[in-house]
This record gives C-alpha cells, structure tokens and sequence, in this order.
C-alpha cells in the first residue's frame, strides 16, 4: 500500500514540475517579448502577464496551491483585459483566451494534487467544477471555430426571387465576363437557392496541360466562354479546346504550347460571329462602328481569339479549331512589335482580348520592378477579320496613334493595362484599368503623362482609340496599387438623376468608385485624404489621395495593435512586436528606407476576378484578399544599380529583395505574417461581401474558404475552419438567388444565397481553383451547367488540369 502511495506521489511531482516548467517558460516568453513590446510603445499586458505566470510555473513546479490561484488570477485578467481590447469579436477572443483556457482547465484540475501535497485537503469538487466551466467553455469556443462568422450579417427580410422573363434568358456566355460590360450574371434560374443542395457533377473533361508550379506563378485562372452547344477553354499554355456543352467530350484542340518564364496563365478568350448583326452605338455623338464582312462561305465567319503568354494574337475557327490564316501572318499578330527590346518576361498578354464591335483591344502587363527601362503600356485595337491595327494608344506619347515611326518605339516604361477591359455598345467605348509605369516603388522617374495616366479608369473610342476621359484613383502609385480587374457597367440610381450608366470597380486598395460612364466623373463622393511622405530623395510625394467615402470600404480598416492576431498567444505577441516595429500611418503609407507596412499590400484587397453583379437587385458582389505587405529600400552603389532581378523578374513573382535596375534603391518586400505563416491581422482574410446599390451599404460580409487544405507553415490541416481565406478567382451571380466562387485556398466550389450570404452548398474539387465560374443553359436538352476550371489553387503543390461542370440530377 506504501508503495502505490509512493509512486502516486512520485507521478504527481513529476506531473507538477512539468506542468510548472511549462507555464514558466510560457511566462519567459511573455516576459521577454513583452518587454520588446514595451519599448515599442506596445500593450503592458504580455510583460505582467508573463511575470505573473513565470511566478505561477515556478510555484506549481514547487507544488504550491498559490501557484494555481495565481494562474487564475492571470486567466481572469487575460479575460477583462480581452473584452477592453476587442469586445466579443470571435476570432480576437478565441486567439486571446483558447490556449489560456485550455491550461486553466489542466491547472484546475492539478490543483488538488498541490493541496494534497502541502498536507491540504484535496478539495476535489471546486476543482472539477471549476475545470468543467472553463473545460467547455473553452471547448464550446473550440466548435465555433467551425461555424462562420459573418463580419456583417445579414439584418434585412430576404426578397423574394425575380422570376427569367423568357424573353431576357440567357443564351450565350460569350464574353469573358458573360457580357461586355463584366457583368458576371446569369438570367437562369433553373438552379435556385432552394434546389443547389441537389447540384452534382455533370462531365470532367481533362485538358492535359498541368500548370506544374515551380515558384514562377503557372496557374490556371481561366473562364470558359460557351457559344450554343460548345464551351470553349484555353490552358496556362494557351492551348484551345472546344467541349461538348452537355457532355464535356472534346469537339477539337489547337496546341499553342505557348511559353514564357514566368506567369504562364491564360484567364480567357474572346467570341466573333461575322453573321452577327452589327450592333451600332445609339448614344448621339458616338463614333459608328467599322463594317468587317467576310466573303459567304469562307472559313472563321465564327472565331474564337486568344492572347498568348509570348505575346501573340491568334484567331482560331470556332467550329474547327484551325487557325485562321487570314488574320494577321497565318493567324498570328506580333504583339511585340513596335515595343522595342521586350525579352521575356518583360511583356507579357495577361487577360482576354476585348471585343469591341469589330475592334480587338489588347492591353499588356509589363513586369513589376524590374528595371527603369521596359516596354510601354500602349494598348491597340486590331481589325477583328484581318488583324491590321486599326490604332494605337500610347499612354507616354497619345501622338503616336498607330505603328511608330521606323526606327522607333512606343514609349517605354508606361502605365499598362494588364487586366480585362469592358466595352460599351450604346456609346462605342472602350473601359480599361490602367496600371502603373514599371517600377511601382519608385516614382522619381515618372513623366508628366505617367503621373496623369497611372492607376486610372481610361475610356476610349473603340473606332478610334481616342481619350473620352480619365479618372484617377492613385496619385504617383507607390503601392502596386494598379486598377486589377475589369470595370463593370451598371445603371446606378443617382437622386434628382433617375438611372445613369455607370461604371463601377474596385481596387487593391479596398475602394469602390462609381463613376459616370460619359464623363468619367464619380457618381458618389471620392474624398482627398492627406497622406504623409516617406524619406526617398526627390520622389513627387503626392499630399494626398483619394478615398471612394460614400462607397463601402472592403478590408481597408486601418490597423492597431489590437488587430494583430495568431493561432496562439504567441504568435500574437510576435507579431504586435513586428507591427509595432514598423512605420504604418494607415492606407497609403509610403514605403521607404525603414521597414513600413502597406494594407492592404499590392495583392490586395480586390484583384482580377473583378465583380458580379445583380441587375436584379442591383446589388455588387465583390471577394477580397487581406494581406499585409512590408516593404523596406536599400540605397545601392553605382554597381548595384546596374543589375536587375535573375531571370528578369522570376525573383519578384514571389517575394524577398529585388534589385530595381537604374534606381538608387533594391527593394525587399514580404507578406505580413507570422511565424507560423499565418496573417498577422486578425480574420477574415478572405470574404465575399454584397454591396447593395440603391443604399449603398453592405448587406452582408462573410467569410470564404477553411484551412482544410492549407495551414499554419504550409501544412494542411485537414479542419473545415471557415476562417475566410484569401480569395483569387471570380464570382458569379444568378437569378436563381446565387453566388459562386472558387478562387479559395481550399478545394471547393461554394454557392452563397445572393439574399442572405448564407452558404448553401459546396462541390468538393480534385485541387484549387482559381478560375471563374460560369453558368448556361443547354440549348439541347434544356440544362442549367455551372463550369469551373481548376488547375490548382495559390500557395498549394497540387495542381491539375480539369474541368469540372456540374447540373442538377
């Protein structure tokens, strides 16, 4: 009997002195970051904390009940001290309490072994009562992790749904956005809200091109057109491929096997049909829209366009797949020509051709912080049957309206419109994003026209390529925040005013900006906000810049200390003292030669899978990413100067330092995060958000995407955690009451109710996707489709090539 005594008392000592050896260097931790805090101006509580708990270990190690009391006092504290700082904003407590929690439970139910040791009554039932209400309080927090937890939810009555006028069905998804203006909206509602539940798959079809990841940024990122019975695709290599609207079964395939270093993507293709009716401006004043016929009978009356990542424009016969001699040189235009030296990957085609009328417009991206001098941003428009250019816009030099002269260039280093345009029958214009002159960070060398022209709206005649106007949405970007995504055209309700057309979009930097489609001027108030300058030499700081205030803000709070977040308090901590350890001065803090944060960072925000919208409701819907960037330059000598990033910019596809060549500075930038590769700001980091028009207020804001396949250091966890994850990849609403998104870092297809932002449904994916989802209704058998590509999703090895289509059984 003495000897059980003896080895209960020897596992309790050497319960006790681990436990107590745990929370003292639990306490250290705390102590000595704290004390880093401290000195930064940061949060008191870490350092008392920690003191108070390198105490409580010590004692509980000495088998010492007050050690125990001592953690409770800590736990208690950590309590009041959480509800002052963040209220009862889930995701900020669970990081604040959840791990003290836990070992508030394993202390409490040690504490009678300390009593018991020091010759006390054990006192077993407040022990196990106490350990029992933090036990499942604790664990209570630990299953609403799984919930979601709306950032604004819902409040209103639900609207009934509006039924498809036959009239106004969809029947054709023909443009990249589904229509010209970027809608992203279907009049289909044979899959509602009340029936997604049932959705299935349909037909995988496999393209055979894996966008194999190798750090360089090969993804897929498509958004399949379809045209009657077929849907059309193209792959990271630009081959093209024609399906069998109903049974996903190749029709044909053009093998491009377009290559470049870095970048490989094709996000879409265009559709024109010679036997079309020409659809002629009916606003006064616009300029008509340019026959182009074909001889009866010849071949490509219906062609499908593709820029290629080499930078080409091909033309393909849509019910063949060959290529259209006619157009260009054997069905190839150099879209390199007239640009000067442009080795890849310096100039590459990164959206899908923009049809406009007869006119085919095509934009360029030119690589980010490379070097001084790089290919211009010029941005033509090529005759949709020859492939002539019919015009040239060239943003350093607008005298310059067609090829240069011989022995010239287009100017270089412009503002360049990497992202999908829009174009405008009624008025013949053409809407694009513009972006910045090629080194993002450093402004010292921008012209007159760069700074006009940089991060702009830019509407041009389709007929003539000639300016209609301009609006700015930064000044003398500093941030890579260029316009990503294409502008939407929307009928906005202006008071005294009726309807107006309008043009919306979103940007990197969290601002929504409406503006009149005929004027360019914005429709709801943009107020200029001063903004502070950072320490380069002769850089045009501009005092200030604009906010979008009457539009609702996505992701763009401006951050505290009390914002910053990790899966642990120590993680937390890390990154208070990394926040506090930066120059951050909100949105718009410039970088400089000391280590400053930008957030949104130059991800995002919003990007390239643009808006959706619901004329129905006349309701937005845009996804975002929340991701910090930091950023610090490094003064170079004359000899650094002279060198560029290897492989041109492949270093700067991911992050880390990155020469800017004919600089005084390199630059080294990262994400904000973690130690454990988390965000460093508190979640979401990804939502969906619905903005409602007439209001315009948000409706609803939730979360998207879990750590299912994905997690901290990369690992996947395998939990569907809707934390809300960065998002890159479109929406796509319907008048069945949906929104769809895939562009998550886990491997989903998800369906929202468009009225409430509650998720309905979610079709599990082979990988990621990042494509766009698209809907049509077979003319054959009379079937709703919806239809994603997914090749892989951002950050994940997995990738693939598929495409998925799924229907109702």
């Amino acid at each position: 009997m003495s000897g059980s005594i003896e080895g209960g008392n020897l596992l309790s000592r050497i319960w006790l002195a681990v436990l107590g050896i745990v929370i003292l260097a639990a306490g250290l931790f705390f102590v000595v970051g704290g004390a880093r805090l401290v000195s930064l101006g940061g949060s008191f509580y870490f350092l008392l904390a920690g003191l108070a708990l390198v105490v409580s270990g010590f004692l509980i190690a000495r088998r010492r009940p007050t050690g125990a009391v001592l953690f409770g006092a800590v736990f208690l504290a950590t309590i009041l001290w959480s509800l002052w700082e963040v209220g009862f904003a889930f995701w900020p407590l669970i990081s604040r309490l959840l791990a003290l929690g836990v070992g508030m439970t394993v202390v409490a139910l040690s504490l009678p072994l300390m009593r018991k040791a020091q010759g006390m009554v054990p006192a077993w039932r407040p022990a196990l009562g106490t350990a029992a209400i933090v036990g499942i309080a604790s664990a209570a927090g630990f299953a609403a992790m799984f919930s979601p937890h709306p950032t604004v939810p819902f409040a209103g009555v639900e609207a009934a749904l509006t039924p498809v006028d036959a009239a106004g069905e969809q029947k054709n998804w023909a443009a990249y956005g589904n229509t010209a203006g970027g809608s992203r909206f279907v009049a289909l509602d044979q899959i509602t809200r009340d029936n997604v539940k049932n959705l299935q798959v349909a037909w995988t079809y496999r393209t055979g091109d894996v966008a194999e990841s190798d750090g360089n940024g090969a993804e897929d990122q498509d958004t399949p057109l379809q045209v009657g019975d077929t849907v059309y695709i193209c792959t990271p290599h630009n081959n093209v491929i024609a399906l069998d609207a109903d049974t996903g079964k190749q029709k044909w395939k053009a093998e491009v096997n377009a290559y470049a270093s870095v970048w490989m993507r094709c996000r879409g293709l265009a559709y024109f049909d010679a036997k079309a009716p020409l659809q002629q401006p009916s606003l006064p004043g616009s300029t008509p829209v340019t026959a182009a016929t074909l001889p009866e009978g010849a071949p490509c009356e219906r062609r499908i366009l593709m820029n290629t990542i080499d930078g080409k424009l091909m033309a393909f016969d849509a019910d063949t797949g060959k290529v259209c001699t006619g157009f260009g040189t054997d069905g190839r235009v150099d879209l390199l020509a007239g640009l000067g030296n442009a080795p890849d990957p310096q100039y590459q085609l990164t959206a899908a051709p923009t049809l406009a009328g007869t006119t085919i417009v095509i934009g360029g991206r030119v690589a980010d912080n490379v070097q001084i001098d790089m290919p211009g941003g010029v941005i033509r428009g090529f005759d949709v049957i020859t492939g002539k250019l019919r015009w040239a816009f060239d943003p350093g030099n607008p005298a310059i309206t067609g090829m240069p002269a011989k022995g010239q260039t287009y100017t270089r280093s412009t503002p360049n419109v990497w992202s999908a345009m829009s174009y405008d029958a009624a008025s013949n214009t053409v809407f694009m994003p513009v972006g910045s002159s090629s080194v993002d960070l450093f402004g010292v060398p921008r012209t007159p026209l760069d700074h006009k022209y940089g991060a702009s709206v830019l509407a041009l005649d389709a007929t003539t390529g000639k300016e209609k106007w301009h609006y700015q949405t930064v000044h003398n970007d500093l941030w890579d925040f260029d316009l990503p995504m294409q502008p939407s055209l929307i009928d906005f309700p202006v008071k005294g005013r009726g309807k107006v057309p309008a043009v919306v979009i979103g940007t990197k930097a969290g601002q929504l900006y409406v503006l009149d489609r005929q004027t360019g001027k914005p429709l709801t108030k943009v107020v200029e906000t001063p903004v502070k300058a950072a320490n380069i030499p002769g850089e045009p700081y501009s005092p200030t810049q604009p906010r979008s205030v009457e539009m609702p803000q996505i992701g763009a709070q401006t951050l505290t200390e009390a914002d910053m977040w990790g899966a642990t308090p120590f993680d937390q901590l890390m990154c208070r003292i990394a926040f506090k350890g930066m120059r951050y001065e909100g949105l718009y803090t410039a970088p400089g030669t000391d280590k400053s944060l930008a957030f949104p960072g130059s991800l995002g925000g919003m990007n390239w899978g643009s808006l959706s919208i619901d004329p129905t409701t006349n309701t937005v819907f845009a996804n975002d990413m929340r991701l910090g960037l930091w950023v610090q330059m490094f003064p170079q000598t004359k000899a650094q100067q002279g060198k560029a990033g290897a492989a041109g910019e492949a270093v700067n596809t991911g992050m880390g330092s990155v020469p800017l060549k004919g600089t005084p500075y390199s630059v080294t930038k990262d994400r904000f995060l973690s130690a454990l590769g988390i965000p460093c700001q508190a979640p979401p980091f990804g939502t969906l958000t619905a903005i409602d028009m007439n209001t315009r207020k948000v409706k609803w804001q939730v979360p998207v995407g879990t750590v299912e396949d994905t997690g901290p250091m990369g690992i996947r966890m395998g939990l569907p955690i809707p934390i809300g994850m960065p998002t890159l990849g479109g929406t796509l609403a319907t008048q069945g009451g949906l929104v769809f998104i895939a562009g998550t870092q886990d491997f989903y297809l998800r369906a929202f109710d468009s009225g409430s932002g509650k998720e309905l449904w979610k079709g599990r994916l082979p990988v990621g996707s990042q494509g766009g989802p698209m809907s049509y209704k077979s003319p054959k058998t009379g079937k709703q489709y919806i239809v994603i590509t997914a090749g892989g999703a951002r950050q994940s090895k997995q990738r693939g090539d598929y495409v998925v289509a799924y229907k109702l059984p």
